[in-house]
């Protein structure tokens, strides 16, 4: 895993190197092991290298190839290289080092573009084409790797992160309003779009052309289109077996790597299943990780210790105690590349396992919202049947929803109130509140921001939906797909990104191997959740979890932050929420308020409705952006 960084169109530019090793020395923390920067006509290329694959300085970057034409930098791991080596050898194709990153640079030059449909991994890497002049930018097909862009006036500016795009000072440091409408409803800002203005990210299965100051961008796979819909027609024993299979390939395919690796382990059935297959797959004893608390009722030990046992781990058991996390606070804020609610959490637990000698780890992300584990796909589900309520008039709805509001006064009366409002009960009206922070109502009480843009949330699920005839897949499947595109790679990915990078650790994600996304996505609802969630992954994997695993209550990885901001963070966050009050954006009297409303217990502001806002305060503050 690395770091990569770069700009295209020269002109103007008195030392363009020395602006792309600014670039690289911003994000140095995802490559602590090597750097480099190649120039080039029109283009230089920067990268920073955490070995993970043939540790030797062969594979440096960026990496050119024999004949002089292509240069990469690459940021990821293609899993199936070495199948991928043998058939290039087989063509003649002679190769010089083991590392993966000449096979992608060789299969580029020998089918161009079109060999992206055979890479299995995470990445993003930059290519530049020196016989006829052009650069290709590529991201992976579920947007695990980011790539940040730039342009103007021809010039392109790419990188792994903002912040080194930011290090350039060719970038104005200007808030973009409408991403910031966007961050005060969903606590993140949707790709392509960041918080600062015309700062863009490439999409997850897209890739950037450029060539003579002239960039065009276009889609290579798609989540919808790529999707096995013949899946829906096949019997249980056999979709059982497909997952099951698929699963564990993704598993052992993630296994490839030079250096020490492990998992982490929370005891729920996602991470469980994946240290199961990984126990299943490897020669040694597989490396396991969790964060555990001396309060029983955050804790997950109990589960932890249990999986560990039966798949005879070499457990590491992290105890977080408060002082802990408080102290490593300041830090975590200090590494986010773009503002996060629990970004910290993900921050202390690389920290601990990169601390603990491990520089690779797999995660069960992604389990949840592609096997429906979560509350919103029973909750669509009960809606559609619900639908004959969207006939009423709008008026009669808005009121009986504005009475509800008022006898329950909390924050889910709040998005069931917008509810009553909505045209119909279709996925795009509904879900779209499922992770809403602040209604538009709500947002006029503390900002200044009147004319508030369109919700980015529902366009990409109606634009996913309906583009390429995603309203045909199965329901259940349409809730996935709205998890995917939304908060998995806006929220989770961006936060296991940026804040495993922040210590080099490298995170690979088994549930989002390609194959068997599609696969599932084309799983007929009765199959995936007959009854309860996950159920199809469960049965799938038939006794390969503990009974006490599977029948478990889901917890999630919380931490006493209401306690916290009440206490010891409170007036870290007075004086940020005080600042944030001062910029043309907000009204700090309505700011104030409500700081005030969370302090005095009203349960329509939770503790991570304000957090975020301290978070966004910080990090605006901390890299200098204007409205």
């Amino acid at each position: 895993m690395c770091g990569i960084a770069g700009i295209a169109g020269l002109k103007g530019l008195d030392v363009p190197e020395a602006l792309v090793k600014r670039m690289t020395d911003a994000i140095a923390h995802r490559g602590p092991d090597a750097e480099g920067v190649w120039n080039g006509v029109d283009v230089v290329l920067g990268h920073r290298r955490l070995s993970i694959i043939d540790l030797s300085a062969a594979g440096n970057q960026p990496f050119h190839s024999a004949d002089g034409r292509y240069h990469i930098v690459y940021n990821g791991e293609i899993y199936n290289y070495r199948e991928l080596r043998t058939s290039l050898e087989a063509e003649g194709l002679l190769f010089h080092t083991a590392t993966d990153t000449e096979v992608l640079l060789a299969a580029f030059a020998h089918e161009g573009i079109a060999c992206l449909r055979k890479l299995h991994g995470m990445f993003a890497f930059a290519l530049w084409d020196a016989q006829q002049e052009e650069l290709f930018i590529v991201r992976d097909r579920m947007g695990i790797k980011p790539v940040y862009l730039h342009e103007e006036e021809g010039r392109l500016l790419f990188s792994s992160e903002l912040r080194a795009l930011l290090a350039t000072d060719l970038v104005p440091r200007t808030i973009d309003r409408d991403a910031l409408v966007d961050y005060l409803r969903y606590a993140t800002v949707h790709a392509p779009a960041t918080l600062v203005k015309d700062v863009r990210m490439l999409m997850p299965g897209h890739y950037l052309h450029w060539r003579s100051g002239r960039s065009t961008i276009r889609r290579w796979w798609h989540l919808v289109a790529d999707a096995r819909s013949e899946a829906a027609e096949l019997p249980m024993i056999t979709v059982k077996r497909e997952v099951r299979d698929r699963l564990a390939r993704a598993v052992e395919k993630r296994l490839v790597s030079d250096v020490p690796f492990g998992a982490f382990l929370s005891g729920g059935i996602d991470s469980s299943a994946v240290v199961g297959l990984m126990a299943e797959a490897s020669n040694s004893a597989v490396h396991t990780f969790s964060v555990i608390f001396d309060e029983e009722k955050f804790s997950e030990e109990r589960y932890a210790k249990l999986v560990a046992k039966k798949f005879n781990t070499e457990h590491t058991a992290i105890r977080l105690r408060p002082d802990d996390m408080l102290r490593m606070l300041p830090h975590a804020l200090e590494a986010m590349d773009h503002p996060s609610v629990d970004g910290p959490n993900t921050y202390v637990v690389s920290k601990m396992t990169k601390e603990a000698g491990i520089t690779m780890a797999l995660s069960g992300l992604g389990g949840d919202e592609l096997f429906a584990g979560y509350d919103v796909f029973a909750r669509t589900l009960g809606l559609l049947k619900k639908n004959w309520i969207t006939v009423l008039p709008t008026s009669l709805r808005a009121a009986a929803g504005a009475a509800y509001k008022g006898a329950r006064r909390t924050a889910a009366a709040n998005k069931a109130a917008e509810l009553m409002k909505a045209r119909s009960f279709a996925i795009e009206d509904t879900y779209p509140l499922s992770r809403l922070t602040f209604t538009n109502s709500e947002l006029r009480t503390f900002t200044r921001l009147l004319q508030l843009p369109s919700n980015a949330v529902q366009h990409i699920i109606s634009t996913l939906l309906h583009e390429e005839e995603g309203s045909s897949l199965p329901l259940l499947s349409q809730v996935s797909i709205a998890e995917l595109g939304t908060y998995l790679q806006n929220v989770l990915l961006r936060d296991t990104d940026q804040m495993s990078m922040a210590h080099a650790l490298e995170v690979r994600v088994p549930f989002l191997d390609h194959e068997l996304v599609e696969f599932v996505l084309g799983v007929a609802d009765a199959h995936k959740f007959p009854h309860t969630p996950k159920q199809l992954l469960v049965d799938s994997l038939g006794d390969l979890l503990p009974r006490e695993v599977v029948d478990r209550p889901k917890m999630g990885f919380t931490l006493p932050w209401e306690h916290w901001m009440k206490n010891e963070l409170k007036s870290f966050c007075e004086a940020r929420l005080a600042r944030l009050g001062q910029r043309p954006e907000f009204d700090a009297k309505g700011v104030q308020t409500v700081w005030q409303r969370f302090l005095g217990g009203d349960k329509r502001i939770t503790w991570s409705r304000v957090w975020y806002l301290v978070v966004l305060a910080d990090w605006m503050e901390r890299n200098g952006l204007e409205g």
